[in-house]
């Protein structure tokens, strides 16, 4: 990447980082990991057709709420950090803190392939048992799925394909513009 993009990308995800809105979304967004922790806790037993369904909500949960409890703590750190005026100097190591903080970054990285990998397997999980029974059926009373843990999953992977879209779509406009600029620098 060349070293003028590098630094136009810093300072981008540095100002949204660093917004205080940011933070309250963040805030916002740990509200879902949360709740899929207490549902996978709270149904842990009660999905016999896919008893992985429950795990699959509480482990993301919990992933998921390490993963935001750390960005959150990130986005803080940057905004004290800019709060006291720190201003860092070109020829400085400390200008793109990733670099500096290697094992964090790293860390970060781990945890969202992580939760990528978890993802497609709710994905599979939930979906290899769509619609089950909602009540035990009297014949096969292994064969339900508790209907509030269900339609949770559900609706946690539906909302986690709508951002995912999002994301893929604001990142290709954001390359397409930057593709556009670089051109129009260029000329």
């Amino acid at each position: 990447m060349p070293g003028g993009l590098e630094k136009t990308c810093h300072q981008c995800i540095s100002k949204i980082a660093s917004n205080a809105c940011f933070v309250v979304v963040l805030c916002a967004f740990l509200a879902l990991p949360l709740s899929m922790t207490f549902i996978g806790m709270k149904f842990l037993e009660d999905c016999p057709i896919q008893p992985l369904i429950p795990l699959y909500l509480l482990v993301g949960g919990i992933v998921g709420t390490l993963k935001v409890s750390l960005l959150l703590y990130d986005s803080t750190r940057m905004r004290r950090l800019l709060s006291k005026a720190v201003v860092i100097d070109d020829d400085d190591d400390d200008e793109y803190p990733w670099r500096q903080n290697a094992h964090r970054y790293y860390i970060h990285l781990l945890l969202s392939l992580f939760l990528f990998l978890w993802f497609i397997l709710g994905n599979y999980w939930v979906f290899s048992v769509y619609l089950p029974d909602f009540l035990p059926p009297f014949q096969q009373p292994q064969d339900y799925c508790d209907k509030t843990l269900y339609l949770f999953a559900v609706g946690v992977l539906a909302l986690s394909h709508t951002v995912l879209v999002l994301l893929l779509l604001c990142s290709g406009c954001v390359y397409l513009c930057s593709r556009w600029r670089l051109a129009a620098d260029e000329d």
